[in-house]
């Protein structure tokens, strides 16, 4: 890297410079800004250390060959996690040979969480961690899209390449999963 390349630069900024001077050298400072953060989101769904790491490093080589076509049509930051959250579930499905659809059609809970009255914040952070250890790999991501990243429907929908009222029934779908689990394993109902 360059020394006279400024850490200061936004994201905006760093991008428009690698764009404009197809220069990597100013990748350096987007790695360093946000490594730890797709390493954490990787181990999250992955749960092994090592395959995060080599999943982060592949993340950021797939975004490194993608930048030059950024468009700013959401903040880097946006884009990167959903570059991130799809090659992490991407892994998954491959690895597990986990469809989706497929999956929730073998994993049907009732249709009771309506009328429970629980709600996600009322869980503790320990009890959503094991419960998270049961759910597909793809509801864990919407959770925390939606929750831990403040991501809107629209843009998980895109982050997970499926329209936004899909993103909305499987969120519905995960958080009803969530919570019958979370009743039935410490509630015993």
């Amino acid at each position: 890297m360059r020394t006279n390349v400024d850490p200061t630069l936004t994201d905006e900024e760093i991008i428009r410079k690698i764009q404009s001077e197809n220069s990597s050298e100013y990748f350096q400072i987007l790695y360093d800004r946000y490594h730890r953060k797709v390493l954490d989101k990787c181990y999250t769904l992955v749960k092994n250390k090592t395959t995060a790491h080599e999943l982060a490093e592949d993340i950021f080589s797939k975004v490194f060959e993608k930048l030059g076509s950024f468009k700013f049509l959401s903040s880097f930051s946006s884009w990167l996690y959903s570059i991130s959250y799809n090659f992490c579930i991407d892994y998954l499905r491959y690895k597990k040979k986990m469809h989706y659809p497929d999956w929730n059609r073998e994993n049907e809970i009732p249709e009771i969480i309506d009328e429970t009255g629980e709600n996600l914040n009322e869980i503790s952070y320990e009890n959503l961690l094991q419960i998270f250890e049961q759910i597909h790999p793809e509801e864990k991501a919407l959770i925390l899209m939606k929750y831990q990243d403040n991501l809107s429907l629209k843009q998980i929908g895109e982050s997970l390449r499926i329209s936004e009222d899909a993103a909305k029934m499987r969120l519905k779908r995960a958080r009803s999963r969530v919570i019958y689990l979370y009743m039935n394993k410490f509630y015993d109902k």
